[in-house]
């Protein structure tokens, strides 16, 4: 084994889950314009997980024994690191916090908040942002919490609890620093993708 190998960083897991089910239910009524569906999103965002589930076996086998637990700063992120690791306290970051959904100004229309949701992220995604973080902001976002994540897994396992979309977010410069990832278990509540490092091409 050469110098170079030998002094070249070394590298856990990475695994990146979304969070557990929220207690606010975006599929209960009653339909909300799109003023007061920005004021449910507020509501949801600093809300909790629901009581009435249990963190699936196979995630708290995955991050048994991790070296590192990092959350986003939103509740229902902390207390799925702190229930999927039995009682770990996460290092809170909002780097790794949820994309924004700005919904649409759409006067006279009123729709379950499932569906602001949908119409949100997709104009969200073509560069509405309202008073929020922009498309091109949340990338760049996604870049510094690929790299963090890269940093803490020097020679250490990683777990990390965010959210759907941004978890998405984060697999192009996750590869862009040499990780691929290896399991992809979707963006259901509590799916987690695991990552591992096989270095920049």
């Amino acid at each position: 084994m050469s110098v170079k190998e030998l002094n070249k960083p070394r590298r856990g897991r990475v695994i990146v889950s979304r969070h557990g089910r929220p207690a606010l239910n975006r599929s209960a009524g009653p339909r909300l314009n799109w003023e007061e569906y920005r004021d449910w999103w507020e509501r949801y965002e600093i809300g909790s997980l629901a009581d009435d589930q249990e963190v699936p076996q196979s995630l708290i086998d995955e991050v048994e024994g991790v070296d590192v637990v990092l959350s986003s700063a939103r509740l229902r992120a902390i207390e799925t690191a702190q229930w999927a690791t039995k009682g770990r306290e996460p290092k809170p970051d909002p780097v790794f916090n949820e994309a924004p959904l700005p919904p649409p100004r759409l006067k006279g229309k009123a729709y379950l908040p499932k569906t602001w949701n949908i119409l949100a992220r997709m104009v969200w995604v073509f560069g509405h942002k309202l008073d929020g973080e922009s498309i091109s902001q949340a990338r760049k976002r996604a870049k510094a919490a690929a790299l963090k994540m890269h940093e803490a897994a020097d020679g250490k396992t990683v777990y990390v609890a965010a959210h759907g979309w941004f978890n998405r977010m984060l697999r192009r410069p996750m590869q862009r620093l040499g990780w691929v990832c290896v399991r992809d278990g979707g963006d259901g509540y509590w799916s987690y993708r695991i990552y591992e490092y096989r270095g920049k091409s």
